[in-house]
């Protein structure tokens, strides 16, 4: 019927409740009643306690670490909802998994972001919110539509209003940590009016999570450089980057990211690393395993609500970055 005003809902899986309740918080809602369980046998089980017939649905899961297991904990929570014959399916996905692989970097390799695409497609998904894909073009996996959201203004915004240039030192500049990033940290140096210089490294496709920092393309002396990324992993290329940096004659180090996945050796590798600080986003919670004093978490919650927002009332999402 025209006119009519569907009921807004937002699910979580177990990946990050807290961040599904951080956005409620903002709209100003609460969050859906549904139940999470396991069988004995590993299995994933599930049930939905409350209608949604009819509803605008939004379901909140990061597909982070253990990333199969949240994975296939979507799948199931999507078809779930459309059996209970929800009006939409919005997948809000914070940290998109298996973005890296959007690729074949040798013969035989799979292109399991796309893969991984068709599957929430299937399910039953009808739409998809995440937040800096690690490769842009994996929106065109989708036969579905996707709104890219960007931590860059939020990390940016942090820089400006929080860290102030000494005196001694000559200014700021933004560091890319590879080629691939220079557009995120073009736009990062636009924000903060700074200057802009790229690590030129090489990556080795034998050996998983390795890679090798060569040179720097830009000056970097006397000046607090801020690396920006979109992932943090094993910090191996961040680390690695930001003592060429410092060699290279740095003032001060700092590094930011939208997605902290802080795999294996990261918290030892940042604590052992120049780096003074290093600022990351929420849409992953902090690894129980490990934590260091040099990371400050900003929640990117508030821009998922007015995102969501936007959606559920059919207005432009692409605006909030105009």
């Amino acid at each position: 019927m025209e006119g009519t005003v569907r009921e807004l809902k937002i699910f979580s899986g177990t990946a990050h409740p807290e961040f599904a309740g951080r956005i409620c918080s903002e709209l100003g809602i609460d969050l859906s009643r549904a139940k999470h369980y396991r069988f004995s046998d590993g299995e994933i089980g599930l049930s939905i306690e409350e209608s949604v017939r009819g509803s605008d649905v939004f379901v909140v899961q990061p597909t982070s670490n253990p990333v199969n297991d949240n994975l296939m904990e979507l799948l199931i929570m999507i078809d779930a909802l459309k059996r209970a014959s929800a009006y939409r399916i919005n997948v809000v996905i914070p940290y998109f998994g298996y973005a890296r692989q959007d690729r074949k970097n040798k013969a035989r390799d799979p292109i399991s972001a796309k893969l991984v695409a068709n599957l929430l497609t299937k399910a039953g998904a009808d739409r998809v919110l995440t937040a800096d894909l690690h490769a842009g073009q994996i929106q065109g996996f989708f036969d579905i539509p996707v709104d890219h959201l960007t931590g860059v203004p939020l990390l940016a915004s942090y820089f400006r209003e929080n860290k102030e240039i000494p005196a001694s030192a000559k200014g700021l500049v933004v560091v890319a940590p590879d080629v691939g990033g220079v557009v995120r940290a073009r736009k990062f140096a636009g924000i903060l009016k700074a200057d802009l210089a790229i690590v030129d490294k090489r990556r080795s496709h034998e050996v998983a999570n390795l890679c090798e920092v060569m040179d720097i393309i830009g000056d970097v002396k006397g000046r607090i450089a801020v690396m920006v990324d979109d992932i943090i992993d094993t910090a191996g290329t961040i680390c690695n980057a930001a003592a060429l940096i410092k060699e290279r004659g740095a003032e001060k180090v700092f590094a930011c990211c939208t997605h902290g996945v802080l795999s294996g050796p990261a918290f030892d590798r940042l604590e052992r690393s120049g780096i003074d600080e290093v600022v990351l986003t929420d849409t992953i919670p902090l690894p129980l395993s490990g934590k260091s004093d040099k990371i400050i978490q900003l929640s990117i919650a508030p821009l998922f609500a007015e995102a969501i927002l936007r959606v559920h009332s059919d207005r432009s999402v692409s605006s909030l970055f105009d």
